[in-house]
């Protein structure tokens, strides 16, 4: 096979990518993807209790990417996801966004949806506003971690008779030969085709740009989100989640001025960790099959940095690595130690009214952790919260460290997202264009 297209990545944006093209009449199409397929993913911590420290991590690579063991939200507004509305404008990211929608509906999606407009959505923001919050109204289809991977596996089916797909084949370098697009894999496979799509993912940020930078691409730095995840009894956000699934709310903290979000709302799910390059960083999940009596989200702090600072990611890699470096792992804290300057103890969360649902995370004191400024803002918005989700302030909610999103670094490309090279194309979470499943 000679291929017309290759794509780099079976994440969401390189499957839907396939689905186009196949769509548009291109038949030669190859898929390289450094993890397993589907059914080989699985993640010896959750089975064992014990991080093998797999690389590349199961979680978050093979067919599906880091989605397909995620909890499946499809969150179907132009105003959350990334930057897509810089460069295709409104109108036409809308008509993407139904789109996507659609044919996640036709491979399995569940029609139940959440936060459309009416009543209940209405007094939600009122509420949010007296708070001194912002509630972005935004639909939400969730899915749940299992039955996402089910419409992932639904994906698979349709493109493998139409589209070779080739596991376990880490791309190491790319280039131009001749106008041809060329990369070598980690079996020293060469692969040429005029059309080259990398969709690498979020934990693809850093080597998206040390692949493109020598071929004399400029990069933008976008914001950086660091923070923590939240839990809490479900019952506390109960009000919300009813209503909404996945509140999307923004705070400006008084003290430094900086944005928090709530982020990846999981209503009676799971906190889990994630291993990237030697690094444990939290995330969350709901599972369509299993529930758990708490709720968890991510409050995350959004800082752009400028210059002469080119290096966001490297600085979320060593706000993790230092959290790792305190406990060996993930951190977790009540936030009324937090707030009283002392580190939790197992005897102290035993106590509490959350046991924490991410077993393998240690006790210990985030302060060490996250800047000042970055505490800061995280406590203004759990008090701003607390007018309108009475009891997400309590001493007894656990806080994970750190929870640090990888899309920092933005490649210069045009509205049909080709970058300054030809031919050469980039797309999805790791290219810091958008972020999560749709």
């Amino acid at each position: 096979m000679v291929p017309e297209v290759i794509i780099v990545g079976a994440g969401p944006a390189g499957i839907f990518a396939a689905l186009e093209l196949l769509e548009k009449g291109v038949r030669e199409i190859l898929i390289l993807e450094k993890g397993p397929p589907l059914g080989d993913r699985h993640c010896f911590l959750e089975e064992t209790g014990e991080c093998r420290q797999c690389e590349p991590c199961s979680i978050l690579s093979g067919w599906g990417g880091a989605g397909a063991f995620s909890d499946g939200k499809l969150t179907l507004s132009p105003q959350v996801g990334g930057f897509l509305e810089e460069l295709v404008g409104r109108g036409r990211l809308e008509s993407l966004i139904q789109e996507v929608d659609r044919r996640f509906l036709e491979f399995g999606a569940p029609s139940r949806m959440y936060g459309l407009p009416g009543d209940e959505m209405e007094s939600l923001a009122r509420r949010c506003v007296q708070a001194g919050l912002r509630l972005v109204p935004v639909p939400v289809r969730p899915m749940g971690t299992h039955l996402c991977s089910q419409v992932l596996a639904a994906f698979f089916q349709h493109l493998k008779a139409k589209v070779k797909v080739v596991f376990n084949q880490e791309v190491k370098t790319i280039g131009v030969v001749n106008g041809q697009k060329e990369v070598v894999t980690s079996s020293g496979n060469v692969y040429r085709a005029p059309y080259l799509l990398l969709a690498p993912g979020r934990e693809g940020n850093r080597w998206l740009r040390e692949q493109l930078a020598p071929l004399g691409v400029d990069f933008k730095t976008n914001p950086v989100d660091v923070g923590v995840r939240v839990e809490v009894p479900a019952e506390v956000m109960e009000e919300v989640t009813s209503v909404a699934y996945e509140a999307k709310l923004l705070f400006n903290a008084p003290t430094f001025d900086d944005e928090v979000r709530t982020f990846c709302m999981c209503p009676n799910g799971e906190v889990v960790m994630e291993h990237r390059s030697g690094l444990f960083t939290v995330n969350g999940h709901s599972h369509g099959g299993r529930s758990t009596p708490y709720t968890n989200f991510a409050l995350l702090v959004r800082t752009a940095f400028t210059q002469p600072f080119d290096s966001p990611v490297a600085y979320g890699e060593y706000l993790a690595r230092l959290a790792n470096l305190l406990v060996g792992t993930v951190i977790v804290q009540r936030l009324g130690d937090l707030k009283m300057g002392r580190r939790s103890t197992p005897e102290r969360i035993g106590r509490g009214l959350v046991e924490p649902t991410l077993a393998e995370a240690v006790p210990g004191d985030l302060s060490f952790v996250l800047p000042y400024r970055y505490l800061v803002g995280i406590l203004e918005m759990l008090e701003a919260m607390d007018r309108i989700v009475p009891g997400v302030n309590s001493r007894h909610t656990l806080l994970y460290g750190i929870e640090v999103k990888f899309y920092s670094l933005r490649p210069q490309i045009n509205q049909e997202l080709e970058t300054p090279i030809p031919g050469l194309f980039v797309a999805g979470d790791g290219a810091g264009i958008s972020r999560g499943l749709v």
